[in-house]
């Protein structure tokens, strides 16, 4: 147990934390990342896959669930979800009773979009030009599903993993696109928007300006972009990616910008899989402006990751108890979390040379 302190002690004593980009609260304790756990444990990732699965119904060249062969494609693959959450063919129409009891239709387009044509990868044992490729679909599906006047957000995101209910493991991700702007980014759009209001910069430009010159919690940088741990932080080595230009959404990066979302995203993902080993699960997407056809200046594009890792490859963080009946809570620090994203290697650990790996500087 570390010694008592005198005065208030990020690193030490039980705090809130506010979470300036959704208006929220979460609770820190850091003094409880000692205690003793006998809790759930599960198998490590180990297994080795093929770079094709005849099984596989996401694999070039394979039939999925609905009949329809998948081409024999070599690079990027995005096909209409087979079994997507929402529809643009249901009916207008709602429910309501008394002003409690409310509903209305919810109409939109699901996409799959294939990382790769091999079984075998993710995003952190790709090439950099063949991550490109995965920002470059990101962003012509941002721009064409944006367009349809009957669509006011697109979410852009991937769940890796069987732990975040990855039902297939070949490298894919997904698009959810509705008529209306869901919970998250409608709370992420209204604190932006007041601070946008009150300092005409976004919120995010203050934010990285702040961190930028603690660095505590910074993971890497390149020229265009950085990724940290979030101050407010609720998942064990959750990180924040941000461009250093403040944009709306994909479509106004520059190419050199594109380059360096890609090399960040590779970087991260290595040192996530280095931390424990394994291939570490997450569930991670876009952020960007809603798509009603105004500008927003008020929203700088960014990348959340939410992984549930927290002490090892077979121990990992649950949403449960407080966390879901008062808010979210952490024992370790966000500081404590980029400091251990920060030291682990840049090669992938299942292509490192034999002996121990130099640390990046």
């Amino acid at each position: 147990m570390p010694e008592p302190s005198t005065s208030f002690d990020l690193a030490q004593h039980p705090h809130r934390r506010y979470n300036a980009l959704n208006g929220e609260w979460l609770l820190v304790s850091p003094h409880r990342a000692l205690r003793p756990w006998q809790g759930q444990q599960e198998a490590p990732d180990t297994a080795s896959r093929p770079a094709y699965d005849a099984g596989c119904y996401l694999c070039p060249g394979n039939v999925r669930a609905n009949g329809v062969h998948n081409p024999a494609y070599a690079g990027t693959f995005v096909f209409d979800n087979d079994f997507a959450a929402l529809r643009d063919d249901g009916p207008a129409g709602g429910f309501e009773r008394g002003g409690l009891l409310r509903a209305e239709a919810e109409s939109g387009v699901g996409r799959v979009i294939c990382f790769s044509p091999r079984h075998d990868l993710t995003l952190p044992e790709m090439s950099p030009a063949e991550i490109r490729s995965v920002v470059d679909v990101w962003t012509d599906e941002f721009r064409t599903l944006g367009a349809r006047p009957d669509i006011g957000y697109v979410q852009i995101f991937e769940n890796k993993g069987q732990m975040m209910g990855c039902s297939n493991p070949h490298p894919h991700g997904q698009i959810w696109a509705q008529r209306t702007v869901p919970g998250e980014p409608e709370k992420e759009g209204r604190q932006q928007l007041a601070h946008w209001q009150q300092h005409g910069r976004t919120l995010l430009t203050d934010y990285l300006a702040i961190e930028l010159a603690e660095k505590s919690r910074l993971v890497l940088e390149n020229e265009h972009w950085v990724v940290l741990v979030p101050f407010w932080a609720s998942w064990p080595f959750e990180t924040l990616l941000l461009p250093r230009r403040p944009v709306p959404d994909l479509t106004q990066l520059t190419e050199a910008e594109k380059d360096d979302f890609a090399d960040a995203l590779r970087r991260l993902t290595i040192r996530y899989d280095n931390l424990f080993q394994t291939s570490f699960p997450y569930s991670a997407g876009l952020h960007q402006r809603p798509t009603d056809g105004q500008p927003h200046p008020e929203w700088h594009l960014h990348m959340h990751f939410f992984p549930p890792l927290l002490r090892s490859a077979t121990v990992r963080k649950f949403m449960v108890g407080y966390e879901l009946l008062a808010n979210a809570q952490r024992d370790i620090t966000p500081e404590w979390a980029a400091e251990r994203l920060r030291s682990q290697p840049e090669v992938h650990y299942r292509h490192a040379p034999a002996g121990p790996q130099e640390q990046p500087g």
